[in-house]
């Protein structure tokens, strides 16, 4: 992603200095490219010990969740020449989750499950060179709604269980929605008069409680609840069409 944002850069400095792209009121922009969500995760500690469920104390993990890169679709709507409304969309993330052993079994990592989610964002975007030509820089402020969906529990982490909870043969993963804040910071170098390149970076706040229900023949048998903290970064690297 580093190595495609410096091209980005280099591409569109080489040709953004003669090129016309002023932004003006009533104007919709349209940005399409890779967009990456790579969370920067933190959670509380998976805690398996406990007399619902019978494990001993120190058997702790802790929750790290991957990056993912899919196409995102970003409609802009020129509200005046210096402010936008954005809508960051894309197709659904799928993240893979990993449970990093803590105190007794440190060391001890293993594929926990998976997810899908959908991060649509919502910004207020200031274009502080909006009615001139050139390259055009923004900031946005906005809010973010994470939805998640399709989890599920790694056999991995199935067979572990089993191990700890004798007579537990099954598990799911439930992950709560999120509504958070988002910032971002961005530019567009135009190659002609419609089309530009665009780089563009989000930081969302994403927090979601995550709920783990060990089952034994159907029935529920326990449930581990923690919560984590996503707050990823998100880059696009694309191209832009104003009309």
């Amino acid at each position: 992603m580093k190595k495609a944002l410096t091209i980005a850069l280099v591409a569109a400095l080489a040709g953004g200095s003669v090129a016309a792209q002023a932004y003006q009121q009533g104007e919709w922009i349209l940005r399409a490219g890779a967009t990456t969500v790579d969370p920067d995760t933190d959670s509380d500690d998976i805690n398996l010990a406990g007399d619902e469920l019978g494990i001993p104390e120190g058997v702790v993990a802790k929750a790290e969740v991957d990056d993912d890169t899919q196409l995102g679709i970003i409609p802009v709507y020129m509200l005046t020449d210096h402010f936008g409304l954005e809508l960051l969309a894309a197709t659904p993330f799928e993240h893979d989750i990993e449970a990093r052993g803590q105190g007794a079994i440190k060391g001890l990592n293993l594929d926990a499950g998976s997810t899908k989610h959908l991060p649509p964002t919502l910004s207020v975007q200031w274009y502080p060179r909006g009615g001139k030509d050139g390259w055009q820089p923004y900031l946005g402020l906005g809010v973010n709604y994470t939805v998640f969906f399709d989890e599920d529990v790694d056999n991995e982490l199935k067979d572990t269980l089993k191990v700890l909870y004798p007579g537990v043969d099954d598990a799911d993963l439930d992950l709560d929605d999120s509504w958070g804040i988002a910032a971002q910071a961005g530019f567009d170098f135009p190659i002609n008069d419609r089309w530009a390149f665009n780089v563009g970076v989000w930081y969302i706040d994403i927090d979601t409680e995550a709920e783990i229900t060990v089952k034994s023949a159907g029935a529920t048998a326990g449930k581990v609840e923690f919560d984590v903290e996503l707050d990823p970064w998100v880059y696009n690297v694309g191209i832009a069409y104003k009309f």
